[in-house]
Formats: C-alpha cells, sequence, structure tokens
C-alpha cells in the first residue's frame, strides 16, 4: 500500500515552477515538431510527394481529429493515473511516426501517419499539460499557463524553421530520423526526471501556500461534475465558440507557409513562421500581464476580434511588407486564444473533474480544429489562390466573437452538496 506523501519544508523556490519550466520546454518540442511544424509538412507533401493541396490539408484534419479522441481518453485516465505515462508513451509514438515520415509516398500512407502522429499529440500535449498544471496553481493559474505555453510559439519560432530548412536540404526521408529523435529528447527525459502528477503527490500545497498542521496537502478539488458542466448553456457556448475560433486559427497557420510561399517565396515563407511565433510569444506574455487586472471573458472576446480582422488583413495582402505586417497582427492573439481555453474551462468549471471536462471540451473544438484546414485546402483548389480561403477564416473568426457574446456568463458553482 503506497504510503501518503509528506510535507516538505518550504523551499524557497515552489516545485510547481520547476513543472512550469519543464512543461514550456515539452510544449518548445511539441510546438515546433508538430502544431507550427503541420505547415511545413504540409507544403512538403504537396512539393515533394506530388499530393493535392486539399488532401494533404484532409490529412491535417485527421491528425486533430485523432488527436482530440485521443484528448478526450487521457482526459479521462490521468484524473486517476499518473498523467507521466501518458507523456511518455505518446512522445515515444511522436518520436516513430516523424522518423517513418520519410516512407510516407502513397495516400493511405499520408493518411495513416497523420492518424497515428494526431492519436501521440493528444496523448503528450495541451490535455496533459493544462491538467497538471491547472493541479499545481490556483491564484498563479493564469500567470503559469501563460508561461508554459509560451513553450508553443517558442517551438514555432525556433524549431520549426530549422524543420524547415532540414527539409528543404535533405528532403523528408532524411529529416525524419533527426525530427523523431529531436521529439523524443526533448520530451520524454524532462518528463520522467521533473514531472510530477500534483502538488499533493510531494505533500505541498498548490501556489506554495504553507500547508497546515494537521491539513492534508493539495488543492481541495471543487467545482463541476462532467454532466454538471455540459448541462450549462456557457460550456456549449464557449466551445462552439472556440470551433469558430479555432477553425480560423489553425486553418491560417495550417496553410500559412504555402500561402506565403506563393506570394513572395520560400525565405519570406520561412521568414512568416518565425515572426508568426514571436508575435505569439509577446502577445501572450503581456496577455499574462493583463490577466492579472482584467476579467478573463472580455480579454478573450477582443482577442477573439482581433484574429478575425488579423485574418481579413492577410487574405488580402499580396505586398511582402504589408503580408508579413498581416501575420505579425495574426500572431498577437494567436498564443492568447490557446491560454485563455484552459484558463476560462477551469474559472467557470473548477477542478473536481477538470480533466473530463477540458478534454470534451478540446474533442468538441477539434471539429474547428479539423476543419479549417480542410475546408480552407478546398477553396484553395476551388479558387487557385489564398485569397478566398483566408478571407473565410477571417467570417470564421468573427462567428466565434459573436457566438462566445451569445453564451452569457460562467454558471454559479454547484452548492456544496452538489459538490
Amino acid at each position: 500500500m503506497p504510503s501518503a506523501p509528506t510535507s516538505r519544508p518550504v523551499s524557497r523556490v515552489f516545485y510547481g515552477w520547476w513543472i512550469v519550466a519543464a512543461m514550456t520546454v515539452l510544449l518548445t518540442t511539441i510546438g515546433g515538431l508538430a502544431f507550427y511544424n503541420l505547415s511545413v509538412l504540409l507544403q512538403a507533401f504537396v512539393a515533394e510527394r506530388g499530393f493535392p493541396v486539399s488532401m494533404a490539408s484532409n490529412a491535417t484534419a485527421l491528425f486533430f481529429l485523432s488527436s482530440g479522441v485521443a484528448g478526450i481518453v487521457t482526459g479521462r485516465f490521468i484524473d486517476r493515473i499518473d498523467a507521466r505515462y501518458f507523456v511518455i508513451c505518446s512522445a515515444t509514438l511522436s518520436a516513430l511516426a516523424l522518423t517513418a515520415i520519410g516512407w510516407v509516398r502513397t495516400p493511405w500512407q499520408l493518411y495513416l501517419f497523420y492518424l497515428l502522429f494526431g492519436l501521440a499529440y493528444g496523448g503528450c500535449g495541451l490535455v496533459p499539460a493544462m491538467t497538471v498544471l491547472t493541479r499545481w496553481f490556483d491564484a498563479k493559474r493564469a500567470t503559469a499557463l501563460s508561461i508554459a505555453m509560451t513553450g508553443l510559439s517558442l517551438g514555432g519560432a525556433l524549431i520549426t524553421p530549422v524543420t524547415a530548412w532540414l527539409i528543404s536540404r535533405v528532403g523528408l526521408a532524411g529529416a525524419g530520423p533527426w525530427l523523431g529523435a529531436a521529439f523524443f529528447i526533448g520530451v520524454a527525459p524532462l518528463t520522467l526526471l521533473v514531472l510530477r502528477p500534483s502538488p499533493e503527490s510531494m505533500g505541498l500545497n498548490p501556489d506554495g501556500v504553507p500547508v497546515r498542521p494537521g491539513h492534508k496537502p493539495g488543492l481541495v478539488r471543487t467545482g463541476f461534475t462532467w454532466p454538471q458542466a455540459r448541462a450549462s448553456r456557457f460550456f456549449w457556448g464557449i466551445s462552439l465558440a472556440y470551433v469558430f475560433t479555432m477553425a480560423a486559427q489553425v486553418g491560417g497557420i495550417s496553410h500559412l507557409f504555402s500561402m506565403i510561399a506563393s506570394r513572395a517565396g520560400h525565405e519570406t515563407a520561412a521568414l512568416g513562421v518565425s515572426l508568426l511565433a514571436f508575435a505569439s510569444i509577446t502577445g501572450r506574455l503581456s496577455g499574462g500581464v493583463i490577466l492579472l487586472r482584467a476579467p478573463s471573458l472580455p480579454f478573450t472576446l477582443i482577442s477573439m476580434f482581433f484574429q478575425a480582422a488579423a485574418l481579413l488583413l492577410v487574405s488580402f495582402s499580396q505586398d511582402r511588407i504589408l503580408l508579413l505586417t498581416a501575420v505579425v497582427l495574426f500572431g498577437l492573439p494567436v498564443g492568447n486564444l490557446l491560454m485563455m481555453q484552459p484558463l476560462l474551462v477551469a474559472e467557470a468549471f473548477g477542478t473536481r473533474e477538470y480533466g473530463q471536462i477540458y478534454s470534451a471540451h478540446t474533442l468538441i473544438t477539434m471539429a474547428g480544429v479539423a476543419g479549417g484546414p480542410m475546408v480552407l485546402g478546398l477553396l484553395h483548389d476551388l479558387f487557385n489562390g489564398y485569397g478566398p480561403p483566408y478571407l473565410f477564416a477571417a467570417i470564421l473568426g468573427f462567428s466565434g466573437s459573436v457566438t462566445l457574446i451569445l453564451a452569457g456568463r460562467p454558471p454559479a458553482p454547484p452548492p456544496p452538496a452538489a459538490q
């Protein structure tokens, strides 16, 4: 029978901040080799293997759908099982999938690659990361999430341009083993050595609050059960708002490299991806400071509207400087909108069954995450250009803003008897 955790003396640095640091590195790796790298892989499969843009876009959509399914399975179990098991196993599968990318030459192999890569991403991506961070922090949750999720953008700024350069030099077959090794090394060791599932597993309280004599350490998990959350209008409202918003965002990001390359060349496309990521970092860090004083819901609404307006500018930009400026404006709200997703769910529904609620919300929004790249790819083939697809992405973004307004206010917490 496992021994109960014992209280540790208060150290100068709360261990939760080491969790944040490790998560930042993990999300840098995952963001650079998976999330932001999808636009590079899409362009490479089209240019090197001759797949139509619409087919590569559909395969990208399958990546996000399978990651949503894996995320909800992960969310159901990490409330009871150490999240590290899911992350390490999923990182291993991701590494193997990337290593084998050079073998992808037929449509069924393309779809199989994205299916496996998506399942692996769902098990080591945002669902386990946000669930663990939510347990470690309460009052300082927004700050912790803003720092950790900066890793996604750092990956896009630092790693994705390197993968684009590597693929352009040695092709998918030559780059695959390097990408696979980088994914495993960037995720598995830190997960095993640094991550811990919760503060109570180390005899600590969230935020580093001292453990009071006679009290058990850890976060008192209050809030909604999954059945209570799904019965609320607000849950479905924010989920649908994020369907539109993430369709616009992920659709825009997944085609960004190809869109810029078609208008201004490959070197400008690589620069554009980096600028998008750096803008996302700037926006997210600024957002973390703003959220210390501003309420979450209006901040999210403004970010959604700003993203839609930036996509509208992207759709009409042909000049190189104007196009890169529009990409930077698009990048500013990207990081904040990703960060606000888990934060809004935690603030509205508590931590009692956070893993299940957040993973269910994520699965719903995967309709947009998966549909965005697919629809923009179909529109590209239909109109033989990226103007109309990005205009449609802007319309989706504005629709998300309106839907969030219609979602109303978060529900009142359930009475203690119902918890």
